[in-house]
């Protein structure tokens, strides 16, 4: 049986820090500071780097403004992530999975995972760029080797949850050291840096480079990764303790984004005083960079100092990039496998086509895998943004933690800005594969694709307000006479039992003769999931079948030898839907069925039996234990 609420967030570290176990008031505070380190990484991926090159060798410092705007946004949607982790005590997928229906559950759960390989892939690369660009690693290679932060991403959590936001944030100060002497050597005019902080778009390229910061700013993946993070401390669930984890949660996401907006501020302010000012205006690829800054400011340290910093950023970001594949695996398919192979096909969805792309096309592909990278996020984006807002605005389930309508506005309007700008990339990087392609059959699957997309989208904004409307009517008191629910309960005529032959069947038989009355008769079904059953329904006569038919006979001849009325009923093709076939023509009025004690994928398949049943009858279920 499906539990209500399935295993925590994180459950390893789950409520691992207890701020309250702290005597020393700065301590109790310090205890919360950490999470939003881990989810700032992601906004100083190397998937961003290239956009702040780009915008700094061709505008120099006039585009600071744009990573500021883009700062905010991030740092409201990221403190609403951290506000639905706190009160609900679920991370967005948990609550993704809770409130869609199966099929759009399936769907949103493949786009998570395609976005989680995508910003992995970019983290991927910019470790094997580092490493290459530093001690001339082949980037095949340097991709290999990323294998290694499972190890130490196991290695890390096992020494708990402070010691990995240690190791993380002390990969944020080195990014931040190496830029600090980036720009004493480089030497920037701090006038027209401050000038930067004013909005303007010289011309319509800049505006393109604007759209691909602001586009890049925000990763879904962040928002499912700060939800589950701030779990890991324990807060009691009083109005006054959650409202000091709302408070210091805030604190932290503006102290951590605020770094990575310095060192996204930093890349764009060292390509403006080095490349621009030079006259190296289309330098836009990591590589050029790095080759450009030891003969343009002489030293030899500029070139390894940003190669250094680049690591930095790639390692720090695959670890939490890994973890965000964790939350996401967990909180939509509920499936709890080896944390070992767990991270190991996480990261082998990004290394595996890295490396096919490097193996048959050489180095010379990594810009566009990184481009291809930012391209999928984008696509992805929409579906995790749409779902926070909705889920931290409903007061039914947030009570009076809901967001104000101040923020609601704040967070559409972001939300709107972010959605129709990386729909706006999308629809480009469409166009560019239907003039590239001659052949119906690949534009039509394009153009089906995005008309997929663009339903599930409508889907994902609707149906939880839809849901929530009509959990409200149905909360509305009625007039409801006292003497009616006096009435004697009439007992049940017509119950089924769902037998599959193991021993859960016994606990299924024991509850329906305590429940049945003298008169009752009983349906016992049982599904046959032999391979021809599944092909040729009720004609199929293969062993399983016959076999099945006399352990049915078995059963019916129990009931009767108690005189008893009993029949028993084979059913074939799809378990539940049989199930809720037989039941309807039978007029049962009660459903017994057993509850599994099965794990990971065993647990996953027979849970989602009994809730696809539970939909598809409208008589009472009673689930045997």
């Amino acid at each position: 049986m499906e539990h209500l609420h399935p295993d925590n967030s994180l459950s390893e570290v789950h409520q691992s820090v207890d701020p309250s176990k702290k005597k020393v008031k700065w301590r109790r505070i310090a205890a919360f500071f950490g999470p939003a380190y881990l989810v700032s990484v992601g906004y100083m991926d190397p998937g961003n780097w290239a956009t702040d090159i780009a915008g700094g060798s061709q505008f120099g410092y006039r585009l600071i403004w744009v990573l500021l705007m883009s700062n905010i946004m991030a740092l409201v949607l990221q403190s609403i992530a951290a506000r639905l982790g706190i009160v609900q005590g679920r991370d967005l997928a948990q609550c993704n999975r809770e409130t869609y229906p199966r099929g759009v559950n399936f769907a949103l759960y493949i786009l998570a995972e395609i976005a989680i390989a995508a910003c992995d892939l970019a983290e991927v690369l910019g470790v094997a760029i580092g490493l290459n660009l530093l001690i001339g690693l082949p980037l095949i290679w340097g991709v290999l080797i990323t294998l290694l932060d499972t190890v130490l991403l196991l290695y890390l959590q096992k020494l708990g949850m402070r010691k990995l936001e240690a190791f993380i944030i002390s990969l944020i100060a080195i990014i931040g050291l190496c830029f600090i002497i980036e720009m004493i050597f480089a030497k920037p005019d701090l006038h027209q840096v401050a000038a930067g902080f004013v909005p303007y778009l010289p011309n319509h390229a800049a505006l393109y480079i604007a759209i691909g910061i602001i586009g890049a700013t925000v990763m879904p993946h962040n928002l499912y990764l700060h939800s589950a993070l701030v779990q890991t401390r324990k807060v009691a669930r009083d109005d006054k303790s959650i409202r000091r984890a709302l408070k210091l949660n805030t604190i932290d996401s503006a102290i951590a984004l605020n770094l990575a907006f310095f060192v996204n501020a930093a890349i764009l302010i060292l390509a403006g005083a080095v490349f621009y000012t030079s006259g190296n205006n289309q330098v836009a690829s990591l590589q050029e960079a790095y080759k450009l800054l030891t003969p343009l400011l002489t030293t030899k340290w500029a070139s390894w100092l940003f190669a250094i910093a680049l690591i930095a950023a790639g390692q720090s970001s695959t670890v939490t990039g890994t973890l965000a594949g964790q939350i996401i695996m967990e909180g939509y398919l509920r499936l709890r496998i080896n944390p070992v192979i767990r991270r190991l096909i996480t990261r082998m969805l990004a290394i595996i086509p890295a490396v096919i792309v490097l193996a048959i096309a050489g180095d010379s592909m990594v810009d566009d895998m990184l481009i291809f990278s930012q391209v999928l996020l984008s696509m992805q984006l929409a579906f995790a943004v749409i779902p926070l807002i909705l889920f931290v605005s409903d007061k039914q389930k947030m009570g009076n933690f809901a967001i104000s309508t101040k923020t609601k506005i704040a967070s559409w309007l972001i939300a709107a800005v972010i959605v129709v700008l990386n729909l706006k990339l999308v629809m480009e990087t469409v166009e560019l594969w239907m003039a590239s392609t001659n052949s119906l059959v690949i534009k039509a699957l394009i153009l089906i694709g995005v008309a997929g997309l663009l339903v599930l989208l409508l889907i994902t904004f609707f149906f939880p307000l839809i849901r929530r409307r009509q959990h409200a009517d149905s909360n509305i008191h009625q007039n409801i006479q006292v003497a009616s629910l006096l009435t004697e309960a009439q007992p049940f005529k017509h119950i089924a039992l769902a037998l599959d032959y193991s021993n859960k069947d016994s606990k299924v038989i024991q509850y329906a003769l305590q429940i049945a009355n003298p008169d009752a008769s009983f349906v016992l079904i049982h599904i046959v999931e032999s391979v021809s059953a599944r092909m040729m329904g009720n004609e199929a006569q293969d062993q399983e079948a016959i076999r099945d038919q006399q352990q049915l006979d078995k059963y019916v001849s129990f009931f009767t030898e108690r005189h008893l009325k009993a029949h028993g009923v084979l059913g074939f093709k799809k378990r539940s839907a049989e199930i809720a076939r037989i039941i309807k023509e039978n007029n049962c009025d009660l459903l017994i069925i057993g509850s599994h004690g099965h794990k990971a994928i065993g647990d996953w398949l027979f849970g989602e039996t009994i809730n696809s049943v539970r939909h598809m009858i409208n008589i009472p279920v009673f689930i045997a234990k």
